[in-house]
């Protein structure tokens, strides 16, 4: 039944982040347990997204009815975090406010090589998943919120 609980932390935080320590303290783990369960469901998404986007990439073109316009607000924001931090920054702002996925495309996009987007996601998916599950944890009455 543990088993259960680490899964389903694990495939909460490989799609968005934060996920994962709320599942985690909802399902009363550990805060260790969540952090190792969190960090790894973030490392799932980008080591398929890194080894695997070239034929995502293909796939989701394949079935693109119009080209993707160039310069969006999004696309904006994305060449002014790369340009002021560069793929720290990126890994930095992955866990807070683009998803596993969405932060591991865009470091791709820029060019970098994959085994330096996997390095430095691990890192930041490690601080990011200790910082939120100890403040899920250890912040009075936040941890009750959800049981």
């Amino acid at each position: 039944m543990q088993f259960a609980k680490y899964i389903s932390v694990v495939i909460a935080s490989t799609i968005k982040f934060v996920g994962g320590p709320i599942s985690g303290a909802a399902l009363g783990l550990g805060w260790l347990e969540t952090t190792v369960c969190t960090a790894l469901g973030m490392m799932i998404s980008v080591v398929i997204v890194t080894f695997a986007g070239a034929a995502l990439q293909t796939l989701l073109q394949r079935y693109r009815k119009q080209p993707p316009k160039r310069f969006t607000k999004r696309t904006r924001m994305a060449i002014r975090i790369w340009k002021r931090s560069g793929l720290a920054g990126i890994a930095f702002l992955t866990p807070l406010i683009l998803t596993p996925i969405g932060g591991t495309i865009l470091a791709l996009s820029f060019g970098v090589k994959r085994g330096q987007v996997v390095l430095y996601m691990l890192v930041s998916a490690l601080v990011w998943a200790i910082v939120q599950t100890l403040a899920f944890y250890q912040i009075p009455g936040l941890k009750g919120m959800f049981n």
